[in-house]
């Protein structure tokens, strides 16, 4: 890809609250490789800078958060493999932004998918437009597979039957529904999303920050306890990814060629 279409995570800070802007507004803020090193990179930097009292991630354009990895990138993956070390990668970012000690917030507008999906999840708030579509509708698009990793974080803040809606009927949440199932907080008119936003993060410079802290840790670690290891959904990883679906799916994509299912 050109230096262009590679994107940027940019970041700022303003008194005290870091926002993250996932910026690749012409392709709704799909994630590229270097995108995803950015992101990894920041929450290290946050984390050891001291005047940051809070995180708020959101897209840039207003159009999207996230929408996914870009399909793209994986044109030049080679057997299931390739998809194993994908995830752990993924898994390697997310956990970095997961594992932040200070409170994260995802403002949600348009189009929330994919990675941007497990990117929100791995905050600790999430707050959302009416324009919200959340959701991995990879049963539909591209035929491969989520780590245990990710499928737990689902779990955990949706349930185990709205997971299989979202993961194998690749079905949308849009903000109503969200907001009914606590996966946000609360929904606001694209106009003032970013004040209430801010107040927010603000809030936090008056909270006890050893309290913030050890209350996020200690959710954290009965989170970990419960989950799998890594490892655990290896086999069909490797399966997904290394599956003529997968290659097709994405062939679909690059090309614009036709195809349809075989489950092989």
């Amino acid at each position: 890809m050109s230096e262009m279409s590679q994107g940027h995570v940019d970041c700022r800070v303003e008194q005290g609250i870091a926002w993250v802007g996932f910026n690749r507004p012409e392709s709704r803020n799909a994630m590229t490789w270097s995108m995803y090193d950015s992101l990894e990179r920041l929450c290290r930097e946050l984390e050891a800078d001291p005047k940051v009292v809070a995180v708020v991630f959101h897209g840039c354009g207003g159009k999207a958060f996230v929408a996914g990895t870009d399909i793209k990138q994986f044109a030049d993956f080679e057997g299931g493999e390739a998809g194993v070390d994908y995830e752990r990668r993924i898994d390697s970012v997310i956990a970095g932004l997961e594992n932040l000690r200070k409170p994260t917030i995802a403002l949600l507008e348009g189009f929330c998918v994919g990675g941007g999906a497990a990117i929100a999840l791995a905050c600790d708030f999430r707050y959302c437009t009416p324009s919200l579509k959340f959701g991995v509708p990879i049963a539909e698009t591209l035929g491969n597979c989520l780590s245990i990793t990710n499928v737990s974080r689902f779990m955990d803040l949706l349930g185990v039957a709205r997971t299989k809606e979202v993961l194998m009927a690749a079905e949308l949440i849009e903000a109503t529904e969200a907001l009914a199932a606590g996966l946000v907080s609360a929904v606001f008119e694209p106009g003032s999303i970013h004040q209430e936003v801010e107040r927010r993060a603000q809030a936090f410079s008056r909270r006890a920050p050893l309290t913030v802290q050890a209350t996020k840790e200690v959710i954290n670690r009965v989170l970990a306890h419960r989950r799998a290891s890594a490892d655990a959904s290896d086999d069909w990883i490797r399966a997904c990814y290394g599956s003529r679906d997968f290659q097709a799916a994405v062939n679909k994509f690059v090309s614009k060629t036709l195809f349809e299912w075989t489950g092989k």
